[in-house]
């Protein structure tokens, strides 16, 4: 590698650290005699897990971030005064090459800013992935970014080389886009979306009526939605969230708490630091969608319609609803067992099995994995004594539990002299 592609490479790949849709699941692909490469079993491209479960490594960068467009929220806007780096076709071919048989990564995930036109940019990163699949015989794992506004005949070009494709939303509201982004619109969004969603469903139609057809982006696609840019609430987030997911090929939507890197544009808040916290509770409240039969409408109020910082979303709902409780272990459906806080997927599935032959206690209960320390507030199980949050009120059990989790003795007596 030359001195001036390493330095280029250096620009790229800080550049598209902003974009957080690069996950790296869901498909299988196996080497080829004379081929470069695989995707383990199921999870990904990765050839081995870290402690904690991990997925390692992609090489992730951008084509270029030179950018026709010059939105308010993006670090390479057009008018921004950074340093730009384009790389070739055949120059990111060459690292993406090297770099695995080093083993430095295990697959690619591929951005870009748009330069000239969507369908000149989105060409280059079809052509990348066609070469690394055709030319070099690349079977690892590739996640590409469709380009919005880009014609249907170059996404689906990409579709049949790409594990994962994705295309940002980033503001979910069209006026918010508009105030932020003036050249941008959500039906340049959402059409390639739909020409993905389209491309993976007549795949699977053929794939049952023929032996051999090739793949169309085997792992689905993903989004990504800015939080903290716009004053677009929790509530229309995870509404945009749940049209997605109603999509068959949507698998994941990610949230980016928003950094100031355009500080000067006055059209941007004021953060001193991104919204880290409400950024983590969009993902527990979308994970509740996702796995715990949730309605985006239930997470939130109309009244109050941002997630509560202090406690997790699961937890506020519980004590906005007390009359939804408390639950017997030993007699409610799965679903309503779902709903209970400090019970998670894995240990409903536990309960509703080992009741078929015992009556559970809250020994049980411990033992297959359940939040006593939580879930005691909100259920009923034979022996069990504490207080349920029918007993007590909604306050009471939030006083108990926030102060748990901060360190406060809740025993300690405190008098309020004011």
């Amino acid at each position: 590698m030359t001195e001036k592609v390493l330095e280029k490479l250096k620009i790229l790949a800080a550049a598209a650290k902003y974009d957080v849709s690069c996950s790296s699941s869901g498909t299988v692909r196996n080497n080829k005699s004379g081929g470069v490469g695989n995707t383990v079993g199921g999870v990904g491209v990765c050839h081995s897990f870290a402690a904690d479960g991990r997925c390692i490594s992609l090489l992730k960068i951008m084509l270029t971030n030179y950018c026709m467009y010059d939105c308010a929220y993006c670090i390479n806007r057009r008018s921004n005064d950074i340093p730009r780096a384009t790389l070739s076709v055949s120059e990111i071919v060459n690292i993406t090459m090297e770099f695995y048989r080093r083993n430095y990564i295990e697959g690619l995930f591929l951005s870009s800013g748009v330069v000239r036109n969507p369908d000149y940019t989105m060409e280059r990163i079809a052509r990348i992935a066609k070469d690394l699949r055709e030319v070099h015989h690349f079977n690892g794992y590739i996640h590409l970014k469709s380009i919005p506004g880009a014609s249907r005949e170059l996404v689906n070009e990409a579709g049949r080389y790409a594990d994962r494709m994705s295309v940002n939303i980033e503001i979910p509201r069209e006026e918010s886009l508009k105030y932020l982004a003036p050249e941008k619109d959500h039906k340049s969004v959402y059409e390639p979306m739909g020409y993905i969603r389209q491309g993976v469903l007549e795949c699977a139609e053929d794939r049952k009526r023929m032996r051999h057809v090739p793949r169309f982006v085997p792992a689905g696609q993903s989004t990504q939605m800015i939080v903290g840019a716009s004053p677009d609430t929790d509530r229309q987030i995870l509404q945009v969230s749940s049209s997605l997911y109603s999509m068959p090929t949507m698998r994941r939507v990610y949230y980016s708490g928003y950094v100031s890197v355009n500080e000067y544009d006055k059209r941007l808040p004021a953060l001193k630091q991104p919204p880290l916290v409400r950024e983590n509770r969009l993902y527990q409240a979308d994970w509740l969608m996702r796995f715990y039969h949730f309605k985006a409408e239930e997470i939130t109020e109309p009244d109050n319609p941002n997630l509560d910082l202090e406690v997790d979303p699961k937890l506020g709902w519980a004590l906005r609803n007390p009359q939804a409780f408390p639950v017997d272990i030993n007699k409610a459906p799965y679903e309503l067992i779902l709903r209970v806080p400090g019970i998670g997927v894995k240990s409903a599935l536990l309960i509703v099995n080992a009741r078929k032959f015992r009556r559970l206690t809250s020994y049980n209960l411990k033992k297959i994995g359940v939040a006593m320390n939580r879930a005691k507030y909100f259920i009923t199980c034979g022996e069990l004594t504490a207080p349920s949050i029918g007993d007590v009120s909604p306050e009471y059990v939030r006083r108990q539990l926030v102060s748990r989790k901060s360190g406060i003795n809740p025993q300690q007596l405190t008098l309020d002299l004011s």
